[in-house]
């Protein structure tokens, strides 16, 4: 193991640690079933908006990002636009009065608001769908940041990931990983500022730029190792040397020159680019860089299309999640949550210029990613590709590996405790902390199995599905329940079963390659655009034809959701779970 991975080990190892040590505090701390589940409603502002960045902040955004900028260029922005204006949402239309409804979970809310327990149970379904989906590629990246930095087995640093999640959900729950996950957005932050500077420092030192009519060039003379099979584009003749199966052809060690077309690549190869050599691009993502730079270039068809859908998931996407919600159960009051909600704007907002500015930055400096097809690796490449593979890059890329190890601990540990939740209440019909343990168990053993054995999509792609997956099931049904009176149960449940059926069954003919590249195909890959109004105008039309159904307490459950708290309308269904104590 190089210099530069034992010093990664050591960084992810010194996370893993203080993350265990600040959770023990919370374990001392947590004394009842309230506190597992919601840590007692007394986290303030400061204090959730920390934590609520901290576990929104996964693998898609620390890394994702950053390699979908690299490959994609001005057409990538609209994923951190789109993550960070997701909580416009959570603040105009849910944080207060969903934290007013006094629910543990979504199903507990849905419950409280329709009186049916079959509804309970469908979104109790969708709550650890979501869940598992979302967990699988942070550890996926965890598994991604050990192979890339140390050269360890990717299954080593999944493993351990899942292993330090669930043992930091099992001692101590919500009260546990609200001081973890704030802890852990600090530090993602420090380890991408920090190097954004010195990256921002060296540019402007060498003078580079992004609008030239040509494809991006290799810095220096550059081994890349091709780990999967690959279709690369190439704009300018460009010789080299490489070993494996090129074209068809098994070559070793042998000078080729690859004209302007495509060109094949088979695992296992491995191709020497000299210095100055322009880069071969995966095939689909912009080649020269003045394309890179303009937004919708020309052969990449109905991406007008594709960014709507996305940015309708994204924006709405983020209200359904399940891991995000139960943070607004943890504030005291209505104002406390909707204040959280602003101060996360502030906190996602400098987070996300920072990984924009790694992302474009990462072209100049770490082209070989375009090639390999592994740009989810650039901010874990970019320090030792600037300040070299001495001590100084080598600490600065264990700072940096350090804060992608948070941020896939920090992620996983919301969403672990959001499933456990329902797996505890829903599942097994218990609030024991007892089997809220043994579920959390469950939530994480189970993506880990996923993780091994599926194929790894790019972590803002794969995110990206997740939330359209949330926009079409929870976000209708939140947003009606808590503002439109006619909804009924029957109306609530159709709409969570057709845009939960259509978006998952959209993304999966997709991924399956029978979409095609017309606007269809483009419908299946990002269906937001289409399964979101089926399912509002499914749970619209459904209620209305079942109003005699809606609840008789409709009326007095909106004014409670609505009410000012200080009225003592709103309604708080920890009572006695709030005082039981640990089992």
């Amino acid at each position: 193991m190089t210099t530069v991975g034992l010093i990664a080990l050591v960084a992810m190892v010194l996370v893993a640690l203080a993350s265990a040590v600040i959770g023990s505090l919370g374990v001392r701390m947590a004394r009842s079933t309230s506190d597992f589940f919601v840590a007692s409603r007394t986290v303030g502002t400061v204090a959730n908006a920390g934590a609520i960045s901290g576990e929104y902040l996964s693998a898609a955004s620390f890394l994702g990002i950053a390699g979908l900028i690299l490959r994609e260029g001005v057409d990538a922005l609209w994923y951190p636009v789109g993550y960070t204006a997701g909580y416009l949402a959570l603040v105009l239309f849910v944080a207060a009065p969903l934290r007013r409804s006094g629910a543990y979970t979504v199903p507990d809310f849905a419950e409280f608001r329709l009186r049916s327990g079959a509804l309970r149970r469908v979104c109790a379904v969708f709550v650890v769908l979501i869940g598992w989906l979302y967990v699988l590629p942070q550890l996926q990246g965890a598994g991604l940041t050990v192979t890339t930095v140390t050269g360890l087995p990717s299954w080593t640093g999944a493993t351990v990931a899942a292993f330090v999640v669930v043992a930091t959900v099992v001692l101590g729950g919500m009260r546990s990983i609200t001081f973890v996950q704030a802890f852990q957005y600090w530090l993602k932050l420090t380890a991408l500022l920090l190097p954004a500077i010195i990256a921002l420092a060296f540019f402007f030192g060498d003078q580079r730029s992004f609008g030239e009519d040509a494809p991006p060039q290799f810095p220096k003379d550059t081994t890349v190792d091709i780990r999967t099979d690959v279709v690369l584009q190439v704009e300018v003749p460009v010789a080299f040397t490489a070993t494996g199966v090129v074209d068809g052809v098994t070559v070793h060690d042998d000078p080729l020159r690859w004209e302007t077309g495509r060109h094949t690549v088979a695992a296992e190869a491995q191709l020497v680019f000299p210095a100055g050599a322009a880069v071969p691009v995966v095939a689909g993502a912009p080649v020269e860089n003045s394309t890179w730079i303009s937004p919708f270039p020309q052969g990449r068809e109905h991406g007008l299309l594709a960014t709507y859908s996305l940015i309708l998931a994204l924006f709405l996407g983020t209200m359904g999640l399940p891991h995000v919600l139960v943070r607004f159960y943890t504030n005291p009051d209505g104002r406390t949550a909707r204040r959280s909600a602003v101060f996360v704007l502030a906190l996602l907002g400098g987070f996300y210029l920072a990984v924009t500015l790694l992302g474009a930055l990462s072209r100049l400096y770490t082209p070989q990613l375009l090639v390999s097809g592994e740009t989810d690796a650039a901010v874990l490449l970019l320090p030792s590709a600037i300040l070299g593979s001495g001590w100084a890059g080598a600490l600065l890329g264990g700072l940096v590996a350090a804060g992608a190890w948070a941020a896939f601990l920090s992620t996983s540990s919301g969403l672990v405790v959001s499933v456990a939740g329902v797996l505890s209440t829903d599942i097994f019909g218990s609030s024991r902390v007892r089997d809220f343990r043994l579920s959390a168990v469950i939530a994480g053993a189970v993506p880990l199995a996923l993780a091994l054995a599926v194929t790894r999509l790019d972590f803002s792609e794969a995110v990206a599905l997740v939330f359209a997956l949330a926009a079409s099931t929870f976000c209708p049904l939140l947003v009606l329940g808590i503002w439109w009176r006619g909804l009924t149960a029957i109306g609530g449940i159709a709409g969570v079963m057709v845009g939960g059926l259509t978006s998952a069954g959209a993304v999966a003919v997709s991924l399956s390659g029978y979409g095609g590249d017309g606007w269809l195909g483009v419908l299946l890959y990002r269906p937001a655009l289409a399964t979101v109004p089926a399912a509002f105008l499914t749970m619209i039309v459904v209620s209305r034809l079942t109003a005699r159904q809606r609840p008789l307490d409709a009326d007095q459950v909106l004014l409670r959701l609505h009410a000012p708290e200080r009225l003592g309308l709103s309604r708080d269904r920890l009572d006695d779970r709030q005082q039981r104590p640990v089992l």
